[in-house]
């Protein structure tokens, strides 16, 4: 997925918007520079050798790739709906050619396999297997999947798939997309519909990828697909992606036996700004975390809504919903990019709006806070709060500093930053969270939703003209982790 930060000014794709349990989402923008600075945030560990049946791989989403977007009769999404509307997506461009990979997957999968990396999270658009999100299945869209699913195994390379990273079908957004209740059926039957063709060979399921980020940027903030400013859309939002995950896990398990099936969320630790000192700022941030983590954990892996969500959530939960919500799951994946920042504002509706990381920290290109203690953080809580459940870390990496120029082939900057959260990943192993493997954010620099080709979070370069793709220095560097599992003390 790769882009969004809290910085100052406007929002952008993996910046937060902020909310109160009453209130408004406020939001915040973006910085200058890469993915290095003068700070170190430190995890100590006391090993650099990680397990040698620990997963290394690397992820994808199919409407940030694939391009193809009418191939062998693929319906139309929200996203090229999206991004054809004016101003809505930082340089003009579309996502009609992205990194071709609709057509270059196997190139694709000969780089995966070339790095040593084992593990290849990708996304199957729901709208070419189900153009219109429901009714018949598109065999031809099920057959670009199989043709990947066997490039991936004839590599050595296990296949992840996840059904949902938000590209929802135009046709079902037309009928209320997640805020009408039909959707998480068919998004249940749509998940049956893959797994009862591929489910022989691709055995590793992720349901939603980041529903908060879909839930808030898409139907309250308008930064994201399907470009919507409602906050009564919030409670039905995340109530149906909640249920529709649930109900898709339960036919995913129906279809076929066998199967590890998971889901990933967008975690990230909320502080008050100014802390310790300014104890005022921590309801807001009390109020943050139970919409973006809690929102989603809590059903899932206790049976419950966080309190805080009650006034969103009146009206849309029936009886059973919960119990349908809480499945069982084989791991659950963790993203994680920076921590979020509020603070009390007088002045908004909600009384708490976006803060800046503490002066003098290091910052990414989207004037985020690169804190690898976060990521600590996080599996910390994970591990302590949700009975320690297995974790992947499906989502982690950074982006070249923003701007239309070809991607920094010598990045050692992005080596660096995925070392120190490989040793955050690390030291939460040694505390004893059940952590099995890890993606890196991206293969290839691709299309970064609102922010266009402007941001590049690939191990590999892509001339836009040509196709042709150049591996970076960081390419080689995670090559060597993968294949010694060993952690170097340098980028």
């Amino acid at each position: 997925m790769g882009d969004k930060g809290v910085g100052q000014g406007g929002v952008s794709r993996r910046a937060l918007g902020v909310l109160a349990a009453g209130g408004a989402i406020g939001a915040a923008g973006l910085g200058l520079g890469g993915c290095a600075g003068p700070g170190e945030t430190a995890v100590a560990i006391k090993s650099r050798q990680f397990p040698k049946d620990f997963v290394w791989g690397v992820a994808t989403a199919a409407f940030q790739t694939e391009g193809a977007p009418t191939a062998d009769g693929r319906g139309p999404t929200i996203w090229d709906t999206f991004e054809r509307l004016p101003g809505r997506i930082k340089d003009g461009s579309t996502a009609d050619v992205a990194t071709d990979s609709y057509n270059r997957y196997a190139e694709d999968v000969d780089l995966i396999a070339g790095a040593g990396l084992k593990a290849f999270r990708f996304s199957i658009a729901w709208s070419r297997v189900l153009p219109t999100g429901a009714g018949s299945v598109n065999t031809a869209g099920l057959d670009h999947y199989e043709r990947l699913v066997d490039a991936c195994l004839a590599k050595g390379v296990t296949p992840y798939a996840t059904l949902f990273h938000w590209d929802l079908p135009q046709a079902l957004q037309d009928k209320g997309g997640w805020s009408a209740r039909d959707t998480a059926q068919s998004f249940a039957d749509y998940a049956a519909a893959v797994a009862s063709r591929l489910g022989d060979r691709l055995k590793h399921y992720i349901t939603l990828n980041e529903p908060a980020v879909h839930a808030v940027f898409g139907h309250v903030l308008g930064e994201h697909a399907p470009g919507l400013k409602d906050i009564a859309l919030l409670g039905p939002t995340v109530h149906h992606m909640n249920l529709g995950q649930g109900l898709a896990i339960k036919a995913l398990r129906a279809a076929k036996d066998g199967l590890t099936i998971g889901t990933t969320q967008a975690l990230q630790p909320c502080r008050p700004a100014d802390a310790p000192l300014a104890f005022w700022n921590r309801p807001a941030a009390t109020g943050l975390d139970a919409l973006w983590n809690r929102a989603w954990l809590d059903p899932l892996l206790k049976g419950s809504y966080p309190r805080l969500m009650d006034d969103f959530l009146n009206g849309h939960v029936r009886d059973g919903d919960l119990a349908t919500i809480r499945q069982p799951i084989d791991f659950l994946g963790v993203n994680y990019y920076a921590p979020a920042y509020v603070r009390l504002d007088l002045n908004s509706p909600s009384h708490i709006a976006p803060a800046s990381p503490p002066k003098g920290s290091e910052l990414d290109a989207f004037g985020r806070h690169i804190d690898p203690s976060g990521l600590a953080e996080v599996l910390e809580t994970v591990r302590r709060e949700y009975g320690n459940p297995p974790v992947l870390i499906t989502e982690n990496g950074c982006s070249d500093p923003f701007g239309n120029g070809p991607g920094v082939i010598q990045d050692t900057f992005r080596s660096q930053y995925l070392r120190r959260h490989l040793e955050a990943v690390k030291g939460a192993m040694e505390a004893g969270s059940r952590i099995g493997g890890y993606f890196t954010w991206t293969l290839v620099d691709n299309w970064e939703w609102d922010l266009g080709y402007t941001s590049k979070f690939g191990l590999v370069a892509m001339d836009r003209a040509t196709g042709v793709r150049t591996p970076k220095a960081s390419y080689g560097w995670f090559k060597g982790v993968a294949e010694s599992g060993t952690l170097p003390t340098t980028p």
